[in-house]
């Protein structure tokens, strides 16, 4: 194994630890700037941050910055595009009273990573890292899945399934940007495709604000001070997130990343005080083993 041959583990659970804290700072936005100001306080505020990261990289490692070919932006439009629409049905399934399924169902993202992948990027897995995604997808949807027995609604699984969907599609259209950059390494490749993607992400929602959602851009200006907070960890993570991608499958990346279950589950039961059901433990059991095995595959 390479000296890069762990690191892309390294750069998933800083990732990880990243999006929990962005996903703290963007709830308390929604608040006051709504679904959609939120959402693109994540690009637009985390875009200067991309940038400053980029040219650290480019100073650090002394290479010249890659050409954007016609390869790279159009993977990389395609991941921004389809980020955009799975953050947007999953903002949208939270109004559904269903909404602790669907999130579950969105955790099924590592599985269609894999199908996506192998179909377009002919990211050819292993049997124990196919294992391991369908152990550990087993165990987040155990942890996932509400208790009660209610039926939940078809909207709801569409809903989900979806979201899982499009975030599978965004994760495969940004590794495929990376990828098609040529004449860099991986960390100066990482980076100008977090540039590139941030800036379209912005320049669609801008356009959509634009016609659609006018009245949110000045309260999203107004709440500049936590919009920045947001807006650097966003970067900070998707810049770990962009480098694993350059390193190993995005199937891969997006299993180990399931671990973020785990601490998010470990923190609710610090806080709450709240007993381990036996459910619970089987699914905690699960994603261990599967994130377990997809570092031994």
């Amino acid at each position: 194994m390479g000296a890069t041959g762990t690191l892309w583990a390294v750069f998933t659970l800083c990732g990880s630890v990243g999006q929990t804290i962005r996903n703290a700072a963007q709830r308390g936005l929604i608040a006051k700037i709504g679904a959609i100001g939120a959402t693109q306080v994540r690009f637009l505020f985390g875009l200067p941050f991309a940038v400053i990261f980029l040219f650290i990289a480019h100073f650090a490692t002394g290479e010249a910055l890659p050409s954007l070919t016609i390869p790279v932006l159009v993977w990389t439009f395609c991941g921004a595009v389809a980020q955009i629409i799975a953050t947007a049905l999953m903002l949208a399934a939270m109004k559904d009273k269903s909404f602790v399924v669907t999130t579950a169902l969105i955790k099924t993202e590592a599985v269609q990573v894999a199908a996506f992948g192998l179909v377009v990027l002919h990211d050819a897995l292993s049997p124990l890292s196919l294992g391991a995604i369908a152990v550990a997808t087993l165990g987040v949807l155990s942890l996932s899945w509400p208790k009660s027995a209610e039926k939940p609604a078809l909207r709801s699984i569409v809903m989900g399934l979806v979201s899982g969907g499009f975030f599978a599609a965004s994760a495969i259209g940004f590794r495929g940007g990376i990828r098609a950059v040529e004449g860099t390494g991986f960390i100066l490749a990482s980076s100008s495709v977090l540039v590139l993607a941030l800036t379209l992400q912005c320049l669609v929602l801008a356009v959509y604000m634009g016609v659609f959602d006018r009245g949110t851009l000045r309260p999203m200006l107004h709440e500049w001070r936590g919009s920045l907070l947001a807006g650097f960890v966003g970067a900070l993570a998707s810049q770990f997130w962009f480098l694993a991608f350059s390193l190993a499958t995005a199937a891969a990346v997006r299993t180990l990343a399931l671990v973020e279950v785990l601490f998010a589950l470990a923190l609710s039961k610090i806080y709450l005080r709240q007993a381990t059901s036996p459910r619970e433990i089987i699914g905690i059991a699960l994603v261990t083993l599967g994130v377990g095995l997809i570092l031994v595959a």
